[in-house]
Formats: structure tokens, sequence, C-alpha cells
């Protein structure tokens, strides 16, 4: 534990005070008028959850690529056109763009021209993830909209991945090895399709057996009643009676032989991460704080100033 409690404090201390790119708690104040942005936003998401609680992968997906694609959090991934960010093939399948346009909308028509839209993806995000279990956190704003947004500059890490290069990959752009695991946490409303894992349930590594590092029962499960003739069928990153909540879930169901992607099986049995494995399944609330942390660290890769990026006036193109 008094590991656990070093660890954070030092990611605290990472993180208060600091200004990135002109960014800060409680930017917006003062700047809309007698609106209070960040109230609009969470008034929006929070009716969108009300319906549609799916929102909350919707939107942890599309931060963190939006972020990791070309390492800036910028809104490049919200701009459309024939070879946009959106166009390149991880990205097919993100989704929660209408709802970034509708908070946009109505700061529009409260404040034209003051508030960016990557401040909503990542504001809208901190709330929808409080929404779904997780603890309130502060985000700096302040960021400024991308002027560019290429599918040929998008690297997203593939599910197979290995614990080395997922390691390598983040910290690049600053995320210990802690870190990384506790990003990865965001599987836990997660879900991926039966394509993307068929060779594991059926044929793995030409075997034609199921991988042996994944339950026994769950192969059986997965390969008999979801993925059996049908590639595109959803399956849960999480148990399905979590899948909706940010918890620490995750981490027990990959203890459990059940972790869905290669990589989130790799990240429990590798010896540079098992035991913060172990530490995140044993502890929703060390969970918790550090997942919340890890996110405000997230959207705080390669922000963009005034002199390099600009506000949008509608999220889907460039002024």
């Amino acid at each position: 534990m008094a590991k656990q409690v070093a660890i954070v404090v030092l990611l605290v201390l990472g993180l208060v005070n600091s200004s990135y790119a002109g960014t800060s708690v409680g930017y917006y104040t003062g700047k809309c008028g007698s609106n209070d942005v960040e109230s609009i936003i969470k008034g929006i998401v929070q009716a969108r959850f009300s319906y549609d609680p799916d929102i909350i992968a919707f939107l942890l997906r599309l931060l963190f690529h939006d972020t990791m694609g070309n390492k800036q959090t910028d809104g490049s991934l919200l701009l459309k056109g024939p070879n946009s960010e959106q166009t390149a093939v991880p990205n097919f399948t993100v989704k929660g763009y209408d709802l970034i346009d509708t908070i946009k909308e109505a700061l529009e028509q409260a404040c034209p021209g003051v508030v960016s839209c990557t401040d909503i993806m990542v504001a809208a995000t901190r709330d929808a993830v409080l929404l779904a279990g997780g603890i309130y956190f502060d985000v700096p704003l302040g960021r400024y909209d991308g002027k560019v947004g290429l599918a040929s500059n998008v690297v997203l890490p593939p599910p197979d991945i290995s614990v080395a290069s997922a390691i390598a990959y983040y910290g690049d752009v600053g995320f210990t090895d802690l870190e990384t695991v506790v990003l990865l946490g965001g599987h836990t409303v997660g879900v991926t399709h039966c394509n993307v894992i068929k060779d594991r349930l059926y044929n793995y590594k030409g075997t034609q057996l199921p991988d042996p590092a994944l339950d026994a029962f769950y192969v059986f499960f997965l390969g008999n009643f979801i993925c059996q003739n049908n590639d595109e069928m959803f399956v849960f990153l999480d148990s399905p009676n979590s899948v909706r909540t940010v918890d620490n879930s995750y981490y027990q169901m990959l203890l459990q032989g059940k972790g869905i992607l290669p990589i989130d099986n790799a990240i429990a049995f590798d010896p540079s991460t098992a035991s913060y494995v172990q530490d995140l399944a044993n502890n929703n609330d060390y969970f918790l704080d550090l997942f919340t942390k890890v996110l405000v660290k997230l959207s705080l890769v390669g922000v963009l100033d005034e002199n390099e990026g600009e506000i949008r006036q509608l999220c889907s193109q460039t002024n």
C-alpha cells in the first residue's frame, strides 16, 4: 500500500500546477458571458447518457484515438474529408462525433468562437466517466483545434501488440509502465468484434486449437454461443454485468484468463506489468484515482496553443 500511495503522490505532483500551452482548470470562467461552459457540456452529456449509456465507451475511444493517433490532443479526428483521420482503418468504428457536434452547436449559440471542439471532447469524456461510475476530476481546458487531420498520420497500436512494444509506444509520449496498464483500463467499457479474436478461439497460431491462455469455459462460451458463424458480433472486453461501468472488474477478468484482446491477456502475466494488474484488480478506489489522472495526462499530450491551432466554427471542418 505504501508503494501505491507513493505512486499516486508522484502522479498528482506531475499534474498539479502544470500549464500546458495555456490550459488551466476553470479556463472558461467569465469567457462565455453569464453562461457556464462546463455546465452546458455536462447537461448535454447527462441527457445523452440517460438513454444511451454506451456513450461512455464512444467518448473514451474517441479521445484515445484522437490523441494517440497522431500524438496530439487536437480534435483532428473530428475533421471529415476523403483523406481525414476518420478514414484510417483503426478509426472506422469510432463513434461519438454527433454528441460533440451537438454540444458545439449549443456553445456557439451561447458564446460564438470561444470553446474549442477539442475541449468539448475532453470535458464530455470527463463527464461521461463520472456518470458511468468513475469519480469527478478537474480537467485543464483552453486547448486549440488542429488544422490538419490526415489518415496517413494515424499510427495506433494493434490489439496483438506485445507488452514491450506497448510500453515503448505509450512511453514515447511520457506514460510510465503503470500508467500504460491503467490506460488500458479504459477497456472496462470496451467492445471488440469476433473477427478480431476468432484465431484465439479456433486456431491459435495455426494449431487448430484455442489460445491456451484463455479460460477454457470462456472459450467454449464465446466460440459456440457468441462468435460462431458471426464475425461481426460484439464481444465485451469486460464482464457483461460491468461493461457500462468504469471500474476495476476488467483487471479481475484478466486474472481469470478472460482477457479478450491479446494485449489484455499479456499485461496480466508479463513480469513487467503483472503486479500492476494484481494491485488494480484488488482495489477499485486505487484504479479510479489513477484512471482519472491518466486521462488528464492523455488529454494534455501535444496540445496546441493559439499560434498553432484555431477555434473551429464547426467541429467537422477547419475554418
